[in-house]
C-alpha cells in the first residue's frame, strides 16, 4: 500500500470518528478536554490526510508516466 493510499485510509477513519466525537459528545467533558472540541480537531485531522493523500497519489501518478 502506497504512502498515499495510507493517507486517505488514515483521514477517512479519523474524519468520521471526529464528526461523532462532535455529534454525540455535548456534555461530556474529560479531566481537561471537552470532547466536543477535539472531535472538530480531529475532523480537520482527517480533511488534511485526506487532502494529502489525494496529493500524494496524483503527483505519483504523473511521475510514474
Amino acid at each position: 500500500m502506497s504512502r498515499g493510499t495510507k493517507n486517505l485510509v488514515e483521514g477517512a477513519v479519523t474524519l468520521p470518528v471526529g464528526l461523532a466525537l462532535y455529534l454525540f459528545t455535548d456534555d461530556v467533558k474529560v479531566l481537561f478536554f471537552d470532547l466536543t472540541k477535539v472531535g472538530v480537531v480531529l475532523m480537520f485531522v482527517g480533511a488534511a490526510m485526506m487532502v494529502t493523500g489525494l496529493v500524494q497519489r496524483v503527483t505519483a501518478s504523473r511521475i510514474s508516466r
